[in-house]
């Protein structure tokens, strides 16, 4: 769940794999993808939405990427997976099968994952991340 920069608006993934939108405090869902496309989000840790498409894999099924989160510079995600895997993005990626920057295998799958510190791409990122063991 990620609420934008002014507090206006709450984005929330489902259990059928649907991103949704609505205004706050009214709690109506807004579906103009054009006003969603403008939104400033002040944190993200959604794995659906056009700005994170490139974290799907060729052969990723719905179910493998868990958990996602944008580092507090908004330039950097970082995703968790069924298979262990904490992989680094650019942010956005809009474009299908990036390639990922860094990863690394943690053990079974990654149930969520949180940016601590970025300071730089290369240099060091503090990642928070829960395994379900």
């Amino acid at each position: 769940m990620d609420f934008s920069a002014d507090s206006s608006y709450l984005q929330v993934s489902t259990g059928s794999y649907k991103r949704q939108v609505y205004e706050v405090p009214s709690g109506k869902q807004l579906v103009d993808q054009a006003v969603i496309d403008r939104i400033t989000w002040a944190t993200w840790t959604s794995v659906l939405g056009d700005e994170v498409i490139g974290i799907w894999s060729r052969h990723a099924e719905k179910a493998d990427v868990n958990c996602a989160c944008v580092s507090h510079s908004g330039i950097n995600l970082v995703t968790g997976d069924d298979f262990g895997m904490v992989k680094l993005f650019d942010f956005p990626c809009p474009e299908k099968f990036v390639r990922t920057t860094f990863g690394m295998i943690t053990t079974t799958s990654t149930v969520d994952i949180r940016v601590l510190s970025c300071f730089s791409r290369g240099h060091m990122m503090e990642i928070f991340s829960s395994i379900n063991l």
